[in-house]
């Protein structure tokens, strides 16, 4: 599949630099970074939440576990983990489990980790489950901007 259409156009659309890794089919977000030969604290994974309001992305390092309350208290929200389908919907030219963490491009709020707001480079899912991107982690911040950012993980 290669990178998502939505995101592409979106990356092009910002002027991002950035490098498409191959790599062999993973399901996980860790088997991802070791197939992609990439550091787990710099590959940036999303987690869908929602609430009667509507859909926020949590970006967080792949070697990371979300802590949905601590998200919900910094944004103020009662928020809950998406359905599936949910998300297909949402992200319909991607791979489900393979969302990129680019919230901005589909329209959805994002709050990033503090873990990630330091790396100098992070990388992400394409869309699917054989590409990863890399980009600076200048320009990782500049594709969320605005967006909340906190401590709302725990290392595994």
């Amino acid at each position: 599949m290669a990178i998502a259409i939505t995101l592409k156009e979106f990356l092009d659309q910002e002027g991002v630099e950035y490098e498409l890794l191959p790599h062999p089919h993973t399901a996980t977000s860790l088997e991802t970074a070791e197939a992609a030969h990439v550091p787990g604290d710099q590959l940036a994974k999303s987690v869908i939440l929602e609430d009667e309001t509507g859909y926020v992305m949590a970006v967080i390092p792949a070697s990371h576990r979300l802590e949905i309350g601590a998200v919900s208290s910094q944004l103020n929200r009662r928020l809950g983990l998406a359905t599936e389908a949910e998300v297909g919907e949402l992200f319909n030219d991607c791979e489900l489990g393979a969302i990129p963490p680019v919230g901005n491009a589909y329209g959805v709020d994002v709050i990033l980790d503090e873990n990630l707001v330091r790396c100098q480079d992070v990388y992400f899912e394409a869309g699917d489950h054989t590409d990863v991107i890399h980009v600076t982690g200048e320009d990782f911040q500049e594709l969320l901007n605005p967006s909340n950012h906190g401590e709302i993980s725990r290392h595994f």
